[in-house]
C-alpha cells in the first residue's frame, strides 16, 4: 500500500516486516515515514521512485510493529534486586512501601529514564505506567522520545484525606499532561486497587474519568488474599463490586486478573474491560497463572505488561512472550495453547487496543505512526529462519533490537541511542538508588 508523496523523512529497506496486518509477513520489504506516519510499506520491489532524507539498509533485519508494555511502574529500577524471594503481601508493606514514602521528584525522574533507556534498547516503543511524581515520569518520557499512557497514582482506603489529595494530584495531572509530548502522552487516571481505595473514591474516579474522556487503570484480582479480604467485607468478588458501582467499562485497564470467576471472566468481556497480563511478576511471586487462555476465547482484550522492575526484574518484553506461551501451555496442559502469532499479537495489536490506542499503533500499516523496530536476525540463535513468530517468541532477546523509532524518530540506530546519554542515566540513577537504602 502507498500514501502519496514521492519525498519522504525516512525509507526503510531490504528487510522482512512482520506487519501484524492482513498484508502479513513481507519479504524484501520497504516502509517509508513522512510526518511521522507510515507512507509506504510492502516489498522493495513495488516502491514507487522516491527521494528518502534517511535511509536505512536493514537487511538481514525484521521489522515489526514496537512492543507495547500494558502495566509498568518504571520508576521503580531504582529498587531492582531489593526484598527478594518474598511475597506478595510481604513485599509491598514490609519493603517496598517504606522505601517509597522517601522517593523524591528526582528519583522518580532518574529511575524512570533508565527504564526508558531499557525499554528503548529492548525494543519497547509505548508503555502504560502508574505511579508518584507522574510529573517527572512524563518529562523522562519526553526527553527520550517513547510512547505512554501515564497516571499519577491514586490510594486512600482507610484515610479520607490521603484519597481526596490523591485524586487531585491525578486530576491535574490529566488535565496538564494528556496529549502532551506531541501527543505521545496521554494521561488516565490511576487509582491503585480495589483493596487500597474506598468505594467513594472509585466511584469518584470514574465519574472524573468519564468527564475528561480518559482511561483508568487499576490493579485487580492480584492477589488471592487481597481478593478475600474484598470478598469478606463486601460479600462479592472485586469485579463483581466495581460492576456494582457502575465501574467498569471499555476505558478500564485492569492489571493481572489472576484470580478470576467464570462470572469475573464474563463481566468482563460484558464491559469491554481491557486487561495487562503479567507473567513473569506472577511467577516471581508465586501467584497462579492467569487464564489467559479463556480470556481470549471469551473475547476479551489482553495486552502484554512487565510490572515493575522491582518485581520482574526487567522490562524486556520479549522475555515476557516467552513466559506467556510457555506458561499457558504448563497452565493447560496443553502444547496446542497460545499459539505463537498469538502471543506476538497481544505484545503489540493487543497492547495498542488496551490503550485505545488501535488507531494509531499496534501495526506496520499506512497512515499509523511510524513505531517501528528493527530485529537482528543474523544471529546463531535466530538461526535457521522457519518460523518468524517461533523466532520472535522462543529465540529472541531483547539485546537483538538494532534500531528502534517512535512517531518516526529514531531513537536507537544500529544499537547506539540517540536522545538520552546512556552512561550519565546509568550513573545517576545508581547514585540514587544506593542513596535512598540509606535515607
Amino acid at each position: 500500500m502507498f500514501l502519496q508523496p514521492n519525498r519522504v523523512d525516512l525509507l526503510i529497506q531490504d528487510c522482512g516486516i512482520l506487519t501484524m496486518s492482513r498484508q502479513g509477513f513481507i519479504t524484501q520489504g520497504a516502509i517509508t515515514v513522512k510526518n511521522r506516519q507510515i507512507a509506504y510499506v510492502g516489498r522493495k520491489d513495488s516502491l514507487p521512485k522516491i527521494k528518502a532524507e534517511k535511509v536505512i539498509d536493514a537487511r538481514g533485519k525484521i521489522a515489526l510493529p514496537g512492543l507495547i508494555n500494558c502495566h509498568t511502574h518504571v520508576a521503580m529500577t531504582l529498587f531492582r534486586g531489593l526484598a527478594e524471594d518474598k511475597p506478595l503481601d510481604n513485599w509491598l508493606e514490609k519493603s517496598i512501601w517504606p522505601l517509597e514514602a522517601n522517593l523524591t521528584w528526582e528519583d522518580v525522574y532518574w529511575g524512570t529514564l533508565l527504564g526508558c533507556v531499557e525499554m528503548i534498547k529492548t525494543g519497547t516503543t509505548c508503555f502504560a505506567d502508574m505511579y508518584f511524581y507522574e510529573d517527572a515520569v512524563a518529562k523522562a518520557v519526553e526527553e527520550t522520545g517513547l510512547r505512554a499512557v501515564l497516571a499519577q497514582g491514586v490510594i486512600g482506603a482507610n484515610v479520607a484525606s490521603l484519597g481526596k489529595e490523591t485524586l487531585k494530584q491525578s486530576f491535574f495531572f490529566v488535565k496538564r499532561f494528556n496529549g502532551s509530548a506531541n501527543g505521545r502522552i496521554n494521561a488516565w487516571f490511576g487509582p491503585h486497587a480495589v483493596y487500597s481505595c474506598n468505594v467513594e473514591l472509585l466511584k469518584e474516579v470514574r465519574r472524573l474519568a468519564s468527564e475528561k474522556n480518559v482511561g483508568i487503570q487499576i490493579h485487580l484480582a492480584e492477589s488471592l488474599e487481597h481478593s478475600k479480604k474484598v470478598q469478606e467485607k463486601h460479600g462479592i468478588s472485586e469485579i463483581r463490586l466495581l460492576e456494582k458501582i457502575g465501574f467498569l467499562g471499555s476505558d478500564v485497564l485492569a492489571a493481572h486478573c489472576v484470580f478470576l470467576s467464570e462470572e469475573d471472566m464474563q463481566l468482563l468481556r460484558k464491559y469491554n474491560v481491557k486487561v495487562a497480563h503479567n507473567p513473569v511478576a506472577n511467577s516471581k511471586f508465586g501467584l497462579a497463572i492467569s487464564p489467559v487462555k479463556e480470556l481470549l476465547d471469551r473475547g476479551v482484550c489482553v495486552g502484554l505488561g512487565t510490572d515493575g522492575p522491582a518485581s520482574n526484574n526487567s522490562l524486556d518484553l520479549f522475555e515476557s512472550m516467552k513466559f506467556t506461551a510457555l506458561l499457558q501451555k504448563q497452565h493447560y496442559e496443553d502444547a496446542r495453547v497460545m499459539k505463537t502469532w498469538e502471543v506476538v499479537e497481544v505484545a503489540t495489536l493487543g497492547g495498542a487496543k488496551a490503550l485505545k490506542l488501535k488507531n494509531v499503533i499496534g501495526s506496520l500499516e499506512v497512515g499509523k505512526r511510524a513505531d517501528i523496530i528493527l530485529i537482528d536476525f543474523d544471529k546463531p540463535h535466530l538461526k535457521p529462519f522457519h518460523n518468524v513468530y517461533a523466532n520472535i517468541v522462543y529465540s529472541a532477546k531483547g539485546s537483538d533490537v538494532d534500531t528502534v523509532i517512535v512517531d518516526g524518530r529514531i531513537l536507537m540506530e544500529q544499537g547506539e541511542l540517540k536522545t538520552v546519554d546512556e552512561e550519565k542515566v546509568m550513573r545517576e540513577a545508581e547514585k540514587r538508588a544506593f542513596n535512598l537504602t540509606t535515607r
